[in-house]
């Protein structure tokens, strides 16, 4: 899984069937320090994130493994919104 910033929402009239009622999100991956790592994708969600909160995601076939239809063409799904992060350095 890894991390990511909601950015925004995608809106689709016409979709698969298999995403009915499934909210896409526009999602920006970044590492454990918050810093931006490569492009935006889209997501689906059935957890209700909001543009600014933090998510992590899987990607490929396990990211629709968490959508009413598990076999459904998703690319990348939302597994959870982060409520925080705690990094231990070691001394």
């Amino acid at each position: 899984m890894q991390i990511a910033r909601v950015i925004g929402m995608v809106t689709s009239t016409v979709k698969v069937p298999d995403l009915k009622g499934v909210t896409l999100l526009v999602i920006q991956p970044v590492n454990t320090l918050y810093e931006s790592l490569g492009t935006p994708i889209v997501a689906a969600d059935r957890f209700g994130a909001g543009v600014g909160e933090y998510v992590f995601y899987s990607t490929s076939k396990e990211g629709a493994m968490n959508l009413p239809i598990p076999t459904a063409c998703a690319d990348a799904g939302i597994a959870g919104i982060i409520d925080s992060i705690a990094i231990v350095k070691e001394s």
